[in-house]
């Protein structure tokens, strides 16, 4: 089968969380084609689950404008050699202040293939004590509070919830029986 090839690449644009790059490609019938790409580090998105609820993050999301509840999820530029579960335990910690006991990686995710090449482990936490959220910066306008598993599904059917990641992370949490 035949596959896009890569001739050359450079950078457009870079930032501490993101590098924007345009490569030259070869399409399968050999005709020359670009390609953007933007390249983020490695994230991971925490399920935080006591049993019967689930803890959720509301911040205002800048790119489309609005505010959005998702699960607690975040990359560490400064740490690209951070194991994914060490990153879903500082994320966890940051964003909610609560620790668990457990982190059980339920798979991974692409975030957009089409445009990144982003990709996601999804992690259960379990085993949750509470604690005081060690926020970043850009982090001040982010609550967090706890929602059933009824209220979080209302919350995907109702368009509440419309990230994908956290959807996508609950299909995971819902293949693997619970």
């Amino acid at each position: 089968m035949p596959i896009i090839e890569y001739v050359a690449s450079r950078e457009i644009y870079r930032t501490p969380w993101m590098v924007l790059r345009q490569d030259d490609i070869r399409l399968p019938d050999g005709s020359p084609s670009i390609y953007g790409v933007v390249d983020k580090p490695t994230y991971a998105l925490v399920m935080p689950y006591d049993g019967h609820r689930f803890q959720l993050v509301e911040q205002f999301r800048y790119p489309v404008g609005a505010r959005r509840w998702e699960f607690p999820q975040g990359t560490a530029p400064d740490l690209t050699d951070l194991e994914p579960a060490e990153l879903a335990e500082r994320e966890l910690r940051e964003e909610t202040g609560l620790r668990a006991t457990s982190f059980e990686a339920l798979g991974q995710l692409d975030t957009a293939p089409g445009m990144t090449s982003q990709r996601g482990w999804v992690f259960l936490a379990t085993g949750i004590s509470e604690g005081a959220a060690e926020r970043e910066h850009e982090e001040q306008d982010m609550r967090s509070a706890w929602f059933s598993r009824e209220d979080f599904e209302q919350m995907i059917r109702s368009g509440v919830i419309v990230d994908a990641q956290s959807i996508a992370a609950y299909g995971l949490f819902l293949l693997s029986g619970r």
